[in-house]
């Protein structure tokens, strides 16, 4: 819990660049729910100040404050939001639909992002004692991820649309097109996943994914 007194306005410590971060953005400007944005430079190591750290003990980004909470890791973010802001949903509605949503969700933010994050190369290139062994070690798991994302994009076929799972943006694509941006700043060519590409540019094209995308948050 934080303080009781806290302003009504949610607070969200985020950083311009960071693909959870982004996520946490989208799902609020998609919903519509007025926040401060309050900036935590990851290069900078402002993320292990004691004051972060009292917000999020690991030190990530992003944390929401709102309704009395501290929250971290995007994920409990996005479902909190979904239960507590329930209109214009970012799951379908039946168990099993949701069910094939979160699944899409879990190969990036499980399987894939946390593999290549900031935290996670930089160990790589100290144990490796070589930095340039960064970039490959990234290339490795986004690929591997998107290679699983886009198998099950054909495999259910018919769930398909112009988004992950039908025509509405949905917790998935949150996920995902954040990734995207990340692979494409490791060298990837997203031509090599064409149904991820093409959800990508559609789901680039909505107001509220430019709102929340890294450039307008990016440091002047």
């Amino acid at each position: 819990m934080i303080d009781s007194a806290q302003p009504a306005r949610p607070i969200l410590y985020h950083y311009w660049r960071s693909s959870s971060s982004w996520r946490v953005r989208w799902a609020l400007s998609h919903k519509g729910i007025d926040y401060t944005p309050v900036a935590v430079d990851l290069l900078k190591g402002q993320q292990r100040t004691p004051e972060h750290l009292l917000r999020n003990p690991l030190g990530a980004v992003p944390v929401l404050c709102i309704d009395g909470l501290a929250l971290g890791e995007s994920m409990a973010i996005l479902e909190y939001l979904e239960e507590t802001h329930p209109t214009k949903p970012l799951l379908p509605a039946s168990p099993r639909d949701r069910a094939r949503v979160r699944q899409l969700c879990q190969v990036i933010v499980a399987d894939t992002q946390p593999l290549q994050n900031l935290s996670v190369l930089e160990h790589v290139a100290e144990i490796l004692g070589n930095p340039e062994q960064r970039r490959p070690w990234a290339e490795h798991y986004i690929a591997r991820g998107f290679d699983g994302y886009e198998a099950l994009l054909r495999r259910d076929d018919a769930a398909t649309g112009a988004c992950s799972f039908g025509d509405a943006v949905t917790l998935a694509d949150l996920c995902l097109i954040p990734q995207c941006l990340n692979a494409r700043r490791q060298g990837l060519d997203l031509s090599r996943w064409p149904r991820i590409a093409a959800i990508e540019a559609h789901c680039l094209s909505t107001a509220a994914a430019q709102a929340s995308a890294p450039d307008a948050f990016k440091p002047v």
